[in-house]
């Protein structure tokens, strides 16, 4: 047999002495080539990748060649492989993708291939975080009861995952109850460097949830991609990405004493949106960077998707080795983290200007000029200054309906409206706070706004203030480590007593999960039709997210939140009204119970010890008793129950056959949505609970479910039947053939308006194909696969916007449906297009990345142009294929 081809990159090979250890490790540095120092240090760790991985297969020596011209290529939309270190999956992404991995094990058995190939090629971690609801609040035991019903609920998903545990390998999955999928990884799974049997390399990732960013903070590139774009990774396949721009923000000064990280990345977020970064890495440098902890930059990265950016990205220094000496990381590694980035120059020093890179751009911060802030009612960019809130509310009132908007005429602003509760009177009025939560990994991971909002409790309650017993009012941290220093510190009982008791470990109200309002306020609020409002310390706040019900949503720090639960609104000044008085009738105002940032380190410094990570992080594979008692199958295949309402067989590969089938065009389609701009995964994929007048709910009830045990549609990923049906189904959709938020659409042959789902089927049973028609930044928001699988099990089979999310562009591209885009100036009105013609779409057999192809109307009637986005081979090899896990079960049987 022949001997191997000798590494192409074999003279990069060095060796390394640590702690009388040797290591070896790929040094850029070898390759003897000026242009490395010049890099940005993100870019520095997709060219050691590329270097390290080089097969010649797939990733070529032209491919580090174009990543060390990256000044010249940025702007060129070269393509790159990266292949990263790992994965990470939280359980709402993380069930369609193991329920994948079984379906392509089906496959791939029924193709004559061996199932037992299907596993996870690179580690992935899975964190079990997304399932649990605050269906109790304000209680004691709010924790135990909230994660009792959690295992109600999703006791098939939680048995199917711990098959997949046991049946697929190199796959670790954190039980539920153990915290938020990023906080645990910045305090737990991430390793900053690998150590793979001696050789050592930058730790990376990519994950099934926009904010993976978070990771960045501690100098760990990874962002999120498709959950179908992740299979593929985890199948060994390199992503396939446009080498990006990266912009340099250099941050300056020192943050004034009453100012919190969470005011710092709400600056940022609303600065980078007007920059325009979407597409774009951003790397921060400057002073002022050595003055935020790495707690402080994880909440920059964390909301990375918010402004836009693949990446938000922190450089390791001297404050990530004290953080992970502080996060009990082990010692040994620490010494040979630090010698081997340091031997490749990817250690930074944020004073040392010397060592500033090249950038695509510069922009900058002065931390000094950083004001109290929230983000709202909306969107998580639209940053409002605590000083002008009461003012910019009002207006939001009057405004037509917009972003910042709800038209609520003159004459029905000002009426209350009384209801009971507990026996006691109380009235609701437009900006009524009704849901009040610290939540998201966003700012729970930060001891600094966690302890402050601790510090304002304990004055708050000491000065005998009191939040209204009807405001949900929620605590969920995103690790016990949380909990720990809280009760240390001692500021628990005072959280409690305003009502903020911890109900759980996991996303919880950020990510929808906020459970029922108290009957007599959801009353209250629908019979007034009042802008009621929720403030939450998480990272998104999209219409219809947070609570059906609360229709302005604000991002706040965890003391701001608790300051506007003591309010009772978000119509308030704090600079000249009260948040209440004393027995005495003293006014008590924010200021008096606000903690100033040097209150707040000090006790940091003392309560967030090593030990305490040490504690929880020794446990977290452990479970509870209820995980633990879970049993699950030992086979190889998953034994599909045909009863079970959570995990269903997936159709994805029931027509596929071993040939790569031939490009079928699209003749006389129909619109089955008509869609404006900015219209979010949120819009597309089913999140949140299953209304009961829905499809899905009919679907469950068919199956013999009471309304009570629909659950919510995160926890029913893993059935296609219920997602499909839950596909497009968001109250706030607005479909211009509606003319108004509502999840209908109208059947265009028949003028009928019926349920999108409903039309879906019926186009299909009268064998019409369906695209949809949309505006500007078509599926920004979180990453969801189903927000791409939805509409494939809807028939969908192209979608023609003005421009796409990158994330759900590639999802779509991995489910085989094209994504065109409008050609630059040209919009569907632009067009004359009402959405209610019929279109044709033919791809030629040579179709290239890039092209442009005519669009025919109602027949030949007449025609524009299009542009296809398909921006890699890879991408137009995953089409043909039909999509990208069609692509690996072909590829598997073959090799």
């Amino acid at each position: 047999m022949a001997d191997p081809a000798p590494h192409p990159f074999q003279q990069c090979v060095a060796s390394l002495e640590v702690g009388g250890e040797s290591f070896t490790y790929y040094n850029p540095l070898k390759l003897n080539d000026p242009r490395y120092e010049r890099l940005p240090f993100s870019i520095r760790v997709l060219l050691e990748s590329a270097v390290r991985n080089c097969d010649n297969f797939q990733v070529h020596p032209k491919d580090v060649e174009n990543i060390l011209s990256w000044e010249e290529a940025q702007t060129k939309a070269v393509e790159v492989p990266f292949r990263p270190a790992r994965v990470i999956l939280q359980d709402f992404t993380g069930v369609p993708a193991v329920v994948d991995f079984a379906a392509m094990r089906d496959a791939v058995k029924r193709l004559g291939g061996d199932p037992s190939k299907i596993n996870p090629v690179c580690p992935a971690d899975l964190v079990i975080d997304h399932s649990v609801q605050v269906d109790v609040s304000r209680s004691q035991d709010a924790l135990q009861q909230n994660q009792k019903l959690e295992f109600q609920r999703n006791q098939e998903r939680f048995q199917f995952l711990k098959w997949g545990a046991k049946a697929l390998r190199n796959m670790l999955i954190v039980p539920p109850g153990s915290g938020i999928v990023h906080q645990v990884n910045l305090e737990y799974l991430g390793r900053v460097v690998f150590n793979t049997d001696g050789t050592l390399y930058p730790d990376s990732l990519v994950g099934t949830d926009s904010h993976t960013t978070m990771i960045n903070g501690l100098g760990i590139l990874g962002w999120g991609v498709g959950g179908i774009e992740a299979e593929a990774v985890m199948l060994g396949q390199a992503i396939s990405m446009v080498l990006p721009q990266v912009v340099g923000y250099r941050i300056t000064g020192q943050l004034n004493q009453l100012v919190t990280s969470t005011d710092v990345v709400l600056t940022i977020t609303k600065h980078l949106r007007q920059v325009g970064v979407v597409g774009k890495f951003v790397e921060f440098f400057g002073p002022g960077v050595s003055q935020l902890s790495i707690a402080d930059r994880a909440t920059i990265s964390n909301m990375c998707p918010e402004y836009g950016a693949t990446v938000g990205y922190f450089p390791v220094d001297d404050m990530s080795m004290v953080y992970l000496k502080q996060t009990n990381r082990d010692e040994k590694k620490l010494e040979y983290i630090e010698a081997y980035l340091k031997a490749c120059k990817m250690y930074r020093d944020f004073n040392n200007a010397d060592q500033d890179p090249t950038f695509t751009q510069i922009v900058e911060l002065d931390l000094s000029t950083v004001v109290p802030s929230v983000s709202g009612p909306k969107r998580p960019h639209d940053r409002v200054p605590v000083s002008d809130m009461k003012h910019d509310f009002q207006q939001c009132l009057d405004n037509k309906v917009s972003f910042k908007g709800f038209a609520i005429p003159k004459e029905k602003q000002s009426g209350a409206i009384p209801f009971t509760y507990d026996d006691k009177e109380y009235a609701l009025n437009h900006g009524s706070v009704v849901i009040a939560a610290i939540t998201s990994c966003t700012n729970t991971s930060n001891p600094s706004v966690m302890l402050g909002a601790g510090l304002l409790a304990k004055k708050a309650v000491e000065a005998g203030l009191t939040v209204k017993p009807y405001i949900k009012t929620s605590l969920s941290p995103g690790s016990g480590v949380v909990t720990y220093y809280l009760q240390e510190s001692g500021v628990t009982p005072y959280l409690k007593q305003l009502g903020f008791d911890i109900v759980g470990y996991g996303c919880m109200t950020c990510i929808g999960n906020s459970g029922p309002l108290p009957e007599p306020v959801a009353e209250a609020v629908e019979k007034g039709d009042l802008v009621a409002v929720g403030v939450l310390s998480g990272n998104r706040n999209f219409e219809g997210r947070i609570h059906p019900l609360t229709r302005a949503n604000y991002l706040a720090s965890p003391p701001l939140v608790i300051a506007y639960a003591i309010a009772g609104t978000v119509s308030i000044d704090f600079e000249t009204e009260p948040l209440g008085k004393t027995a005495e009738g003293k006014e008590i105002f924010l200021r008096d119970v606000w903690p100033t940032r040097a209150e707040i380190q000090e006790v940091e410094r003392k309560n967030v010890v090593p030990a305490m990570f040490k504690d929880v992080y020794a446990r977290i594979q452990d479970g509870n008793e209820a995980w633990n008692n879970l049993e699950a199958s030992d086979s190889q295949l998953y034994p599909w129950d045909p009863k079970s309402t959570y995990i269903k067989s997936p159709p994805f590969f029931e027509e596929m056959t071993s040939e790569i089938p031939s490009l079928q065009p699209i003749t006389d389609a129909f619109a089955l949505l008509n869609l404006g701009d900015s219209v979010t995964t949120d819009h597309i994929s089913p999140a949140g609970s299953i209304a009961r007048n829905s499809p899905a709910a009919r679907y469950l009830a068919s199956k013999g479910l009471t309304p009570r045990d629909f659950n919510s549609y995160g926890s029913r990923r893993g059935n296609d039947a219920v997602m499909a049906r839950g596909t497009f189904a968001n109250i706030r959709l607005l479909n211009k053939f509606i003319g108004k938020a509502s999840p209908k659409t109208c059947h265009v042959p028949s003028g009928d308006t019926m349920d999108v789902f409903d039309a879906a089927v019926r186009y299909r049973e009268e064998g019409q194909s369906v695209i949809i028609l949309a505006g500007k930044e078509y599926g920004s928001g979180s990453s969801r696969d189903w927000a791409a699988k939805g509409p494939w099990m809807q028939g969908i089979r192209a979608v023609i916007a003005e421009s796409y999310e990158h994330i759900h562009r590639s999802n779509l591209v991995g489910m085989g449906i094209i994504p065109l885009q409008y050609l630059p100036g040209e919009t569907a009105e632009s067009l004359g297009l009402t959405g209610k013609e019929r279109f044709t779409i033919q791809l030629a057999d040579d179709i290239q990345p890039g092209q442009t192809i005519d669009v025919k109307v109602n027949g030949e009637e007449r025609t524009f142009k299009a542009l296809v986005r398909f921006d890699t081979p890879v991408e137009l090899t995953y089409f043909r294929h039909g999509g990208i896990l069609n692509y690996m079960v072909r590829r598997m049987i073959t090799a």
